[in-house]
């Protein structure tokens, strides 16, 4: 099998990473609007909330940010997340962020305490600038619609990524759809109906364009075999295949997106699910290795 890394992790801006791609198209939209203030919630690690942060700091855009440390689906997960002082939370009062610290609680909480926290701001004489988790917008899908054109004509057989909020995800779907690259999502997130969320938020970026199309649930390939014990909690697979290329390449995964996504590479490799030409999406925060509450080593 022959692997090609995309290194989305290397993009030169604020610590690098994909949702890079998302914000070139969210930022202009941010200051279309008049906003002054740009609020947005997610884990205290979120690697978004760490580039938004970044781009909002850059254009002068207040930028508040509603997180909790383990937001969860059914109930928290058992297992060592990340330090809540370090990694992106360290990165983010550097660039300046107004953080609202919640305990943890489901999804919904945290999309409730954004609402709640969005209004206050408005009271306060605030123009506020509502972004959802991971900047999971059409506007932010488009941002990976525009990037499959970068390995479009590179036939490769599959290409194999961290899958969460769903922008990347969809993007892609999208831009590689009608060739025949395999748009292989890994689950860092054990929702079950998350599929579903991804199709909504295509249609909605087919909308925006407009796109002939509109893919269905079924049509998102999601691999929940590699989230381990849950959203936000590295996995023993996931360090393993971190060491791996770190060993092998000097390329560093992090461990709560990208090295699952790899994990799950080098399993379907192993198992004969994929082969030929493949592309690695490296989705990037590296920050997170420095919040590990204890990385240990692979068994």
């Amino acid at each position: 099998m022959d692997v090609w890394i995309k290194r989305d992790d290397l993009t030169g801006f604020g610590f690098g990473g994909n949702k890079g791609r998302k914000l070139e198209y969210l930022i202009p939209d941010v200051l279309a609007s008049g906003a002054d203030t740009v609020i947005t919630c997610g884990s205290i690690q979120s690697n978004f909330i760490r580039q938004l942060g970044a781009a909002c700091s850059m254009v002068g855009v207040a930028c508040v940010a509603v997180v909790m440390d383990k937001p969860y689906e059914f109930e928290l997960p058992e297992g060592n997340g990340l330090r809540a002082e370090s990694g992106n939370r360290l990165l983010g009062d550097i660039l300046g962020i107004q953080w609202e610290v919640l305990p943890n609680g489901t999804w919904d909480t945290l999309f409730e305490a954004l609402a709640d926290c969005a209004t206050a701001l408005r009271a306060e004489g605030k123009v506020v600038y509502e972004i959802p988790v991971g900047g999971s917008t059409a506007l932010g899908a488009y941002g990976f619609l525009q990037a499959a054109n970068e390995i479009r004509e590179a036939a490769f057989d599959a290409v194999v990524f961290a899958s969460s909020s769903g922008s990347t995800h969809s993007g892609l779907a999208y831009g590689l759809h009608g060739t025949s690259t395999r748009v292989l999502g890994v689950a860092c997130d054990p929702e079950p109906e998350i599929a579903e969320e991804f199709a909504a938020l295509g249609q909605a970026l087919a909308e925006l364009v407009p796109l002939p199309i509109r893919l269905q649930p079924s049509d998102y390939s999601v691999d929940f075999r590699f989230v381990g014990a849950g959203y936000g909690i590295p996995s023993e697979a996931g360090q393993a295949a971190l060491e791996y290329l770190a060993q092998r390449e000097g390329i560093f995964l992090d461990p709560i997106y990208s090295a699952k996504a790899f994990a799950g590479l080098l399993e379907m490799a192993r198992n004969g699910e994929i082969g030929g030409k493949v592309c690695f999406w490296h989705t990037g925060g590296t920050p997170a290795i420095f919040a590990q509450a204890d990385a240990g080593h692979a068994q």
